[in-house]
């Protein structure tokens, strides 16, 4: 899996999310502060990711080997105060509550754990377009 990380700012980071050819739902970070957690987006590079059980936001994978970090999950949310270092799944851009964000959060993270539904892990490649 890819995500390509299409728009950084001092506010966000906008991400899509690809399955072989195909992207299927967008991402939404923390600015790039220094890999600093629970307030930045991690690196651009080659992670492993494997599934978890998340008291708090249930079956989810969990980006391993971050540098620094740890409990790097995928999960739904609209809103930058929803990620404390996460990626955030969901299916647009679109600002929320007038902030930055994405929508349908529900429908994009059940797309994301479908796709994956036959599997414990995964690669995932993060690429930032310049």
């Amino acid at each position: 899996m890819k995500l390509v990380r299409v728009a950084l700012n001092q506010i966000a980071t906008y991400g899509v999310l690809i399955q072989g050819d195909t992207p299927f739902a967008v991402t939404l970070e923390r600015p790039w502060l220094d890999n600093r957690p629970n307030v930045s987006c991690i690196p651009a590079g080659h992670y492993e990711c494997h599934r978890v059980q998340s008291p708090k936001f249930g079956d989810t994978f969990e980006i391993a080997n971050v540098h620094g970090r740890s409990s790097i999950l995928f999960h739904k949310g609209n809103i930058m105060d929803d990620s404390h270092g996460c990626v955030l799944i969901g299916e647009s851009f679109n600002p929320v509550l007038g902030k930055s964000g994405i929508t349908r959060s529900g429908d994009g993270f059940a797309e994301f754990l479908s796709l994956l539904r036959m599997t414990d892990r995964f690669p995932l490649e993060i690429v930032e377009v310049s």
